[in-house]
């Protein structure tokens, strides 16, 4: 909103567009209501997928829940090995690739290929695409470990990466299908920062929340692809509903997946955030 005072004529003027603006918004304006919802999972209604890529679009969407980053951010938040993990500060960490190491790690991520786009809106605003925005993603390798803090690859920092939104609010990311280990539902972090600029640390990020893949793509990858036997086990023993994370609704937070074991797959994901 704009603090000119343009007086009371071009007030009242304002007021009687608005009013016709209403009027003929009728019946179309229920259809916004899934907009603007707060973090809790039971609001509002979304699409199953807001990629334009795939010619797919989403005329209502709510808030993505706010989830936790988990023990392995490396964002600033917390350390390991003694020091403070900050993947944000390496050159080059900005990339849609994100199989390889940056900086002095020199090690790659195996396992069965999978692109993930996530689409940026302002759930305040009818679902506008959110350009300029950085989206921090990390997940674990096949083997269930995460880079600069698992055991044997602390010296790694691959499946880790930022990209920045499009004009379509859309980010694409080349990565793997991540495995399932003991305790937690197969699943992806991210973190949403106003600006490239401001996606130095955690402390600048506007939203944190994790997407969660399909129970049937997961099978399908972990009982077929090469390094995922643990999986196999890690899966049998879990359910979405006694995940500690997404045991209360994934309404917002399931990715579509498409494609199979030997090609590779595509997820994606609208995310919603209020602005």
């Amino acid at each position: 909103m704009h603090s000119h005072d343009h007086g009371l004529a071009h007030d009242l003027q304002t007021i009687e567009r608005r009013r016709a603006l209403l009027w003929l918004a009728g019946a179309g304006a229920v259809s916004l209501l899934g907009c603007g919802g707060g973090d809790d999972k039971s609001t509002s209604s979304t699409s199953s997928s807001g990629s334009t890529s795939t010619g797919s679009s989403t005329s209502t969407c709510a808030v993505i829940p706010e989830e936790t980053a988990g023990p392995y951010p490396g964002d600033g938040s917390n350390q390991s090995s003694g020091s403070t993990s900050n993947v944000l500060a390496l050159s080059g960490i900005v990339r849609s690739d994100i199989r390889t190491s940056v900086g002095d790690a020199s090690g790659t991520a195996a396992g069965v290929p999978m692109t993930i786009t996530l689409t940026l809106v302002n759930a305040s605003s009818s679902c506008a695409s959110l350009a300029g925005y950085a989206i921090y993603l990390w997940h674990c390798n096949r083997d269930g470990k995460y880079s600069l803090y698992s055991s044997g690859i602390t010296g790694e920092n691959y499946l880790r990466g930022v990209q920045v939104t499009d004009s379509n609010g859309q980010v694409t990311f080349t990565t793997i299908f991540p495995a399932c280990y003991s305790g937690r539902w197969p699943h992806i972090h991210f973190e949403v920062y106003p600006s490239l600029a401001q996606a130095t640390g955690y402390a600048n990020k506007v939203k944190t929340s994790q997407m969660a893949m399909p129970a049937d793509v997961c099978s399908e990858v972990y009982a077929n692809a090469t390094g995922y036997s643990a999986s196999v086990t890690n899966l049998a023993q879990i359910s979405l509903a006694t995940d500690n994370v997404f045991s209360d609704g994934t309404t917002y937070e399931m990715a579509t997946v498409t494609g199979n074991v030997t090609d590779g797959y595509a997820a994606t994901l609208t995310v919603g955030i209020s602005v």
